[in-house]
Order: structure tokens, then C-alpha cells, then sequence
């Protein structure tokens, strides 16, 4: 199924409000027709997305953004139980985050990150990083159109 620029949803973990505020604005700058929805930490990512898959009517997002310092479950914890959740391991995830550390980029891919983003520090730079985002996963990459387990 071919997706049209700005049929694509994107579901947030972010505790920051800042950030949230800015990242939305970003999108907008950017060109990119999508609204994020954001939730503010592992713990309402995971409630979130249980709720969305108990509702047949309901379709989960095409990419989920995590940060990695939330309170309550942090992101390395949330992205573990997506990648261990049957109905959620094939969700792409993007680690979004202010940490440039390499321990923190090792364990988000050996946890099953698709890409790891640090934020930049400047507005514009994180309008281009959005916009490059955008390009790569609605222009290129193929994202799934069906609920898993609906091909037999």
C-alpha cells in the first residue's frame, strides 16, 4: 500500500514539555504535514499502545519517537517492552534524545532501535534533522499498513 506525504502518524515519548513544544513546531517549519502525538514517559507509551491494540479501530502509529530520560520507565525500558510485545515488535523506533553518549547508542540498538537521533541544540538543526526523518521514512523506507497478525 502506497502511503501520500502526511498519511503518516507518529506517536512520541517525551516528558519535556519544552522539547514537545519545539519538536511540534519543528515539524510544522519543516514542510512536514504531520502532528505528532505525545505521551510523557514508557509508562503512557505502553498504556497508550495496549489501548490502541485492544481497539480494532484503531491503528497504531507508523513510527514511535523515544526519548531515553523520562521518569517512571525510561526509554531503553520502553523500547525492551515494545521489541518483547508480539503485537508492537514490528512498530519502527527511533531513539530521539539529548544524550550523545556511545553506551546509550550501543543499548538502543542491541535493544532493537531502528536509528538513534541526538537532538541538536539549535532550532534550525533540529528542523533539518526532522525534515531528514521525514524524508527517509515517509519518501524511502516502506512502513507496514496492516495490523500484525492480519496476513496469514
Amino acid at each position: 500500500m502506497m502511503r501520500v506525504r502526511g498519511a503518516i502518524s507518529i506517536l512520541m515519548a517525551e516528558d519535556d514539555m519544552d522539547d514537545r513544544v519545539l519538536i511540534a513546531d519543528a515539524f510544522l517549519e519543516s514542510g512536514v504535514d504531520i502532528a505528532p502525538e505525545f505521551v510523557d514517559d514508557g509508562v503512557e507509551l505502553m498504556r497508550h499502545l495496549g489501548a490502541i491494540l485492544e481497539d480494532r479501530n484503531r491503528r497504531l502509529p507508523d513510527l514511535v519517537l523515544l526519548d531515553l530520560n523520562m521518569p517512571r520507565m525510561d526509554g531503553r525500558e520502553a523500547l525492551r517492552a515494545i521489541r518483547e510485545h508480539a503485537g508492537l515488535r514490528h512498530l519502527p523506533v527511533i531513539v530521539l534524545t539529548t544524550s550523545r553518549a556511545e553506551r546509550d547508542i550501543l543499548v538502543s540498538y542491541q535493544l532493537g532501535a531502528n536509528s538513534y537521533v541526538t537532538k541538536p541544540g539549535r532550532y534550525e538543526d533540529l528542523i533539518a534533522v526532522l525534515h531528514s526523518l521525514e524524508r527517509f521514512w515517509i519518501g524511502t523506507a516502506q512502513l507496514p499498513s496492516v495490523r500484525p497478525g492480519t496476513i496469514e
